[in-house]
């Protein structure tokens, strides 16, 4: 997830709220005016800057994905048509240099930055463009499947075939650095969600050549082609090397050819680590020079050591995830409100998070606009749990509890501690629980999206600044992990999620939003919103240039590496 969503009127912002998350939100004036990317000057200074990651990629495919491990790789391969500003949430121009868009918010005119080539030779233009939309658009078979164009479905919803309805209407080239977006309704979200890395451009070439469409289900999991897997083609400042799976180490080198700034590096090399523990002593041996989601234990020890930790921001959710779709139990609010009770969110956060972590009241954070401040709480109280359990008929409740293994997640730095916790307080207010742990990677991520948890654990880091990235991604969509389809209110809640991001007026968009979050709360809870937690990165002392992200989507072109 990735890893992680505003319409514009008469080149303003007065659609939503301007904010501030580390830096903030420009005007779209000055955004349309930016002529070039932050990511610092200069070209290339030679060497090798290795990363300890935290997980392995699926595969290198960004539209197939939501993981953040496959994003951190992809995002230094491949850019979008807008960037979001190194270290904030601050969207700035990249592949297109400019844009506007029309008084009712549905066409979007794409002015583009000529001479950039793909990694293959390949003109970037507006005809690669509308081929890009079009390929998303017109995904087929297993390609429609949500576990694997979940971001599409999230932000654009439906396909070609005319099934469920789009966002996404047409594109049109009308000259080689023209491109015009037309959308079918105003959203909050345009054109921030094409900052997202599963929206990022793509060689048409090469992925007709390697059959990028040509994704295939085999039982719970997918077989992907070879563009995936070996040929990922962007126009961003590395280049694909090659990905040696059984050694767990994913190679990129300069883009020489690099339209803007060169890498100060030779080349970017990503060691999958899963292990928390081994990634700090790799890092201590200098086998590494960065990793991500240290331990809030070591961050002590790491500074003390010399290296550098850099705290982000917190921008993203832990929440305890609720299926409605198998257990007919969990279909009853009072057995949802009793896992609310049950959870001891206070000790959770004090135990088994980073200084710095927040309990949440809902389901993002504070910053976000149509936070609403009067919420219902939901104290830890096990008495109540078994009340509202036994009202319910459900006092003798059994939940298969769904939680990863192989992976740290920027809101989950140690999922088996959290899994441990929250299990232990399920167990206290009467409930029992079947574990099921399988890698991120794995089987758990597919399990989840196709709705065979009883409850999980899971989370977001923001994408963008709005609150459909949130709750509409959640929620919006009635048949993902949720299964609030399961619930009288679910379509009706994906309703007045849609038309709250279709509101032009702010204060009213707004008020909108605050109304769903007291819902959410209090008569729906298809969730446990848990905690907001700061995450860090540490590299060693030799490790210059890094801007960290309150997006976790670091770029690593700005990187270099000392010979001390």
């Amino acid at each position: 997830m990735s890893r992680a969503p505003s319409v514009r009127r008469s080149g303003t912002r007065s659609l939503r709220r301007i904010i501030t998350v580390g830096i903030a939100f420009a005007t779209a004036a000055s955004l349309a005016g930016c002529a070039q990317s932050e990511r610092g000057a200069g070209g290339g200074e030679g060497g090798t800057f290795t990363f300890g990651a935290a997980g392995a990629p699926d595969l290198f495919d960004p539209f197939y994905a939501s993981d953040g491990e496959t994003f951190r790789v992809t995002r230094q391969l491949m850019e979008g048509l807008v960037n979001f500003k190194p270290g904030s949430v601050e969207v700035e121009p990249s592949l297109a240099e400019s844009w506007e868009h029309t008084p009712d918010g549905k066409t979007w005119t794409f002015k583009l930055r000529s001479g950039v080539k793909f990694h293959d030779g390949t003109d970037f233009n507006s005809d690669a463009v509308c081929k890009n939309f079009q390929r998303w658009y017109n995904q087929t078979g297993a390609g429609q499947n949500n576990a694997l164009s979940y971001y599409w479905i999230e932000n654009f919803g439906g396909f070609a075939d005319g099934k469920a309805p789009s966002l996404f209407q047409n594109c049109e080239n009308p000259d080689p650095t023209t491109a015009v977006v037309h959308l079918t309704r105003a959203t909050s979200k345009f054109p921030d969600l094409l900052g997202l890395p599963s929206f990022s451009m793509q060689s048409p070439t090469a992925m007709e050549k390697y059959k990028a469409n040509d994704v295939q289900a085999q039982g719970d999991s997918f077989v992907y082609p070879e563009y995936a897997k070996a040929h990922p083609t962007g126009t961003g400042p590395f280049k694909f090397d090659s990905y040696d799976q059984s050694n767990g180490t994913i190679k990129l080198v300069r883009n020489d050819q690099y339209w803007g700034d060169k890498t100060k590096v030779n080349e970017l090399i990503f060691r999958i680590i899963p292990d928390e523990t081994v990634r700090k002593q790799e890092l201590e041996s200098g086998a590494i020079d960065g990793y991500d989601f240290p331990n809030a234990a070591d961050l002590k020890a790491l500074r003390d050591a010399g290296h550098n930790v850099q705290v982000r921001e917190p921008f993203n959710i832990m929440y305890l995830g609720i299926t409605q779709k198998n257990n007919p139990a969990l279909q009853n609010l009072k057995v949802r409100q009793a896992l609310a009770h049950a959870v001891d969110r206070e000790t959770l956060v004090k135990a088994n998070l980073p200084e710095g972590a927040t309990v949440a009241s809902q389901f993002y954070p504070q910053n976000v606009d149509g936070y609403a401040p009067d919420v219902q709480q939901y104290p830890h109280d096990p008495a109540k749990a078994k009340q509202l359990l036994a009202e319910a008929g459900a006092s003798n409740l059994t939940l298969n509890f769904y939680w990863p293994t192989e992976v740290t997640r920027p809101y989950m730095p140690d999922p088996q501690g959290i899994y441990n916790a929250l299990a232990e307080d399920l167990r206290e207010a009467g409930i029992t629980v079947n574990p099921v742990s399988k890698p991120w990677n794995g089987g758990y991520i597919d399990d989840v999206d196709n709705a065979k948890a009883d409850i999980f654990l899971l989370g977001w880091t923001g994408d963008y600044n709005t609150p459909d990235n949130f709750i509409g991604t959640f929620f919006g969509t009635p048949t993902n992990r949720f299964y609030t389809a399961g619930a009288p209110w679910g379509e009706d809640l994906a309703g007045q999620l849609k038309a709250a991001d279709s509101e032009p007026d702010e204060a009213k968009r707004t008020s909108m939003y605050q109304d769903i979050n007291r819902k959410l709360l209090s008569e729906y809870l298809p969730a446990v919103p848990l905690s907001h937690s700061p995450p860090a990165i540490v590299t060693s002392s030799r490790v210059q240039g890094l801007v960290t992200s309150p997006l976790t989507a670091e770029e690593f072109a700005s990187v270099s590496v000392s010979e001390q």
